[in-house]
């Protein structure tokens, strides 16, 4: 598989691309007003601790505090299984029976200092979340200093060479001094390399530990690296063709570091120089104003209707225009497979997380829904958020989980509509004309008399001039004062207003209940 990275820069937005056989299948966007939380180390204090959650909540400095678990605390002896780890993540849970662990309030009090690392941004209503299982990523090792045992990815599938890691890694840790994880880029790589990243971030961690006795609660101590740099140092690999920058900055960056951790991935690093903007060039700039869209069509004529809600992402699967030519069980067959690749690419290109429900078209055979199944989870193992694919349900439904550690594309780069608060829907022209006659009777029945101008959006204006020309004849006759029907361009399509002309009192609030 051809994979590829393009980087866009500029000063107030880095966006980064990544290509699979030519084909966009994510994108990450970072802001200076929305910086990345994920990874980075705070001196928190405890602002309350709810053992009926067994939970607490630490203020790390942020607008909501931050939410800690029970299972992310830190606990002597705690039981590992070293062979429990993710090449791909940053940091990990240490697994422990929680029914040996003590009780959240006999171990945290209001008000205590604690360490903490983000481990999820803040999404929607929530604040972030917090671990107390501190880590150190590096390019080859994750660095636990709370751990006690070393860990070898699952990626890495020669049994001898994981058995080689593991014992390489035990002899360089110095005795009680935390554990460590061999990411899938340590694969093969020098005992030499092993042994200076491991000092690196031993020494990282020292850094850390001698700040917290120099600032005061809550403060930040160890930030996440960069983007661009993280972005190297977890997927950049001999199984990435190329890099694409097209700032000399970010570049001159990537090359730097890659001097010390890579040197041999350097003539893998392109300048871009092009006049044409480097997603124009890609032809992937479309694909990315399009990325909120709810139809996403399938070749076949098939599409895929998305919607996000505040409980899950649901996905309807329809066959569209495409209607096979005489068995239906291989026309719906084909258009599940290529539901499938093509759920799996637009949850990575959306960036969604949290439960996710699929409506596949149904199939009458068994063997059918599990080859679109085994197909949906071939296509998930190539996503570096952790995602799950259960069976199909009696309902032909298939439902997932996927990794969520920040907000979607679609929640931070869009805000809810003023006129419809995100229910994606107004009221139509013959609705907002009976809500106003309401109202307008309703300030006759308490005997005003004075003559009322009543403003409207142009097209509900127009509407009641094709269809009810008679409206204000019969409405003037109704509460007993005279009405101006008057078009504003300025009001929402959904909204309309009431002036009392003589004063020019605005009593829409007053009145307009329904």
């Amino acid at each position: 598989m051809k994979r590829e990275i393009l980087i866009n820069a500029t000063q107030r937005e880095t966006r980064v691309a990544i290509l699979e056989d030519d084909e966009l299948v994510e994108l990450l966007v970072d802001r200076p007003d929305a910086r990345r939380m994920v990874g980075d180390i705070y001196l928190g204090r405890v602002d309350a601790v709810l053992p009926g959650l067994q939970a607490a909540f630490v203020d790390i400095g942020t607008d909501k505090s931050a939410f800690l678990h029970a299972s992310d605390l830190v606990y002597p002896d705690a039981a590992q299984d070293d062979d429990d780890d993710d090449a791909e993540e940053t940091f990990r849970e240490l697994d422990r029976d929680e029914r040996d662990a003590p009780p959240i309030e006999d171990v945290l009090k209001k008000g205590q200092e604690l360490l903490v690392q983000v481990s999820k941004e803040p999404i929607s209503t929530k604040g972030p979340r917090v671990t107390a299982q501190v880590s150190m990523a590096g390019r080859f090792l994750v660095y636990m200093p709370f751990a006690s045992r070393v860990g070898v990815s699952r990626k890495i599938g020669d049994r001898e060479e994981r058995k080689r890691l593991r014992a390489l890694v035990e002899g360089m840790l110095p005795e009680d001094s935390g554990g460590v994880i061999v990411r899938t880029v340590g694969e093969d790589v020098t005992p030499d390399t092993i042994e200076r990243e491991l000092q690196t971030l031993m020494n990282a961690w020292k850094r850390v530990k001698k700040k917290t006795h120099f600032v005061r609660p809550p403060s930040l101590v160890h930030r996440e690296t960069s983007l661009t740099r993280g972005l190297i140092r977890d997927i950049f690999s001999d199984k990435v063709e190329r890099v694409t920058v097209d700032a000399k900055q970010v570049y001159n960056e990537i090359v730097e570091y890659l001097k010390g951790i890579a040197p041999e991935l350097l003539e893998r690093i392109v300048l871009y120089e092009d006049t044409t903007p480097i997603f124009d060039k890609a032809e992937i700039e479309p694909e990315i104003r399009d990325l909120f869209k709810r139809r996403c069509d399938l070749p076949s004529g098939g599409y895929l209707i998305v919607e996000p809600t505040e409980a899950l992402i649901s996905i309807d699967v329809n066959s569209g225009r495409f209607v096979g030519k005489k068995d239906p069980e291989k026309t719906s067959l084909r258009t599940n497979l290529e539901a499938a690749r093509e759920i799996a690419r637009q949850l990575r290109l959306r960036d969604v997380g949290g439960i996710i429900v699929a409506d596949f078209i149904d199939m009458d055979t068994r063997a059918n829904r599990d080859r679109v199944l085994q197909e949906l989870r071939q296509h998930l193992s190539r996503d570096r958020a952790r995602t799950k694919a259960f069976a199909v349900s009696d309902l032909g439904l298939i439902e997932m989980t996927r990794q969520r550690v920040r907000q979607s594309h679609l929640q931070s780069m869009t805000e809810a509509c003023p006129t419809c608060h995100g229910t994606g829907r107004v009221f139509t022209a013959e609705a907002i004309l009976r809500r106003m006659e309401r109202s307008v009777k309703r300030i006759g029945i308490e005997g005003r008399r004075d003559p009322l101008l009543v403003k409207l959006h142009p097209d509900v204006a127009m509407h009641a001039m094709e269809n009810e020309s008679d409206l204000m004849r019969k409405l003037e006759k109704a509460v007993g004062f005279s009405l101006e029907f008057r078009d504003d361009p300025l009001l929402r399509p959904d909204e309309f207003k009431l002036v009392v002309k003589s004063a020019g009192r605005d009593v829409t609030q007053q009145y307009a209940v329904a």
